[in-house]
C-alpha cells in the first residue's frame, strides 16, 4: 500500500476536539496529548519512507513506536501488518489488520489487506467472506480488487461458476487489472479451455505487471505449451520466467520444469 493510498485510508487529526465546545489542547493533559500524537504521526512518517525504501526492519520499529505513543489509530495498525507481512510474520500480520478493523470496521484497506492475507495463507473461505464484505460495500471505490480476491478464493473453494462471474466483473470494472485476468486465465485452464487461458494470460503481461507475476504466467504458459505439444515455445516461457524472478518461487519452479523437457 503507497503512501498515496494511505492519506486516503483514515483521517487522524492531531489537534483533536479535545473539551468541551471544541478546540484545541488547552490544559497541560491535553497539550501532552497533542504532543504525543504529533510525535506518533512524525514516526508514523518515517516508517512508511522505511517501508517504500525497502528497509523493512528500521520500518518495523519506527511504526511499533507510533503504535505505541497512539494506539487506537486503525491506520497505524494497517501500516504495521505491512511491515510484519514484509518480514514474514503473518500471525502479527493478522493481529494488527484485525485491530485496525476493531477501531474502525469501515477500514477498506484493512479489510482489503485482510482477505489477501487469508488468500496468501489458503484460509480462501475466510478470504471469501471479507471479499465479499467489500463487494456489498458501495462506498469502497476498488469494487475490481474485491471481486479479484473473492474469485480466486471461490477458484480454489470449487466454486468455480461463481468464481468467473465475478471475476468477469472485475474485468468490466478495470480491463487493465492483471490480478483478475491472471486469475481467468487459471480458471479457462482449470476447465480445458487452454486457447482461452492463453489469451487470458497474455493480456496479463500486457499489463506489465510486478516481476513475480510475468514469472508465474510466464510458467503457466510454459505448461499449457508442453500440454500442447510445442515444447519449444514451452521452454522459451521457463527461460522468461527464470530470468524475470531467478530466486523467487515462479523461477524455482520454472527450473525444476525446464530440467524434466531437456
Amino acid at each position: 500500500m503507497s503512501p498515496t493510498k494511505r492519506a486516503h485510508a483514515v483521517a487522524w487529526l492531531a489537534c483533536a476536539t479535545l473539551v468541551a465546545g471544541g478546540g484545541c489542547a488547552t490544559t497541560q493533559e491535553d497539550r501532552d496529548l497533542e504532543q504525543r500524537l504529533k510525535q506518533a504521526n512524525s514516526q508514523f512518517e518515517i516508517g512508511l519512507d522505511h517501508l517504500d525504501k525497502g528497509r523493512y526492519a528500521l520500518g518495523l520499529r519506527m511504526l511499533l513506536h507510533a503504535g505505541e505513543l497512539d494506539p487506537n489509530n486503525a491506520r497505524y495498525q494497517v501500516a504495521i501488518a505491512e511491515a510484519y507481512m514484509h518480514r514474514g510474520r503473518i500471525e502479527e500480520a493478522e493481529t494488527h489488520l484485525l485491530r485496525s478493523l476493531e477501531l474502525y470496521p469501515g477500514f477498506h484497506d484493512a479489510r482489503l489487506n485482510l482477505s489477501a492475507l487469508y488468500l496468501m495463507i489458503g484460509r480462501n473461505a475466510e478470504a471469501a467472506s471479507h471479499s465479499r464484505m467489500l463487494v456489498d460495500d458501495a462506498t469502497f471505490p476498488a469494487t475490481w480488487r474485491a471481486l479479484t480476491n473473492l474469485g480466486i478464493a471461490e477458484i480454489r473453494l470449487g466454486r468455480l461458476e461463481e468464481a468467473r462471474a465475478n471475476l468477469t466483473l472485475a474485468t468490466e470494472y478495470n480491463r487493465t487489472y492483471w490480478p483478475a485476468l491472471l486469475a481467468l486465465g487459471i480458471l479457462e485452464k482449470k476447465e480445458g479451455r487452454l486457447l482461452e487461458s492463453i489469451g487470458y494470460f497474455s493480456r496479463a503481461l500486457d499489463q506489465n505487471p510486478s516481476p513475480g507475476a510475468r514469472a508465474e504466467v510466464n510458467y503457466r504458459l510454459g505448461e499449457i505449451h508442453v500440454s500442447l505439444g510445442k515444447r519449444d515455445a514451452a521452454v522459451d516461457y521457463l527461460l522468461a520466467a527464470v530470468a524475470q524472478s531467478p530466486g523467487g518461487e515462479w523461477g524455482k519452479k520454472s527450473e525444476e520444469y525446464l530440467k524434466i523437457l531437456r
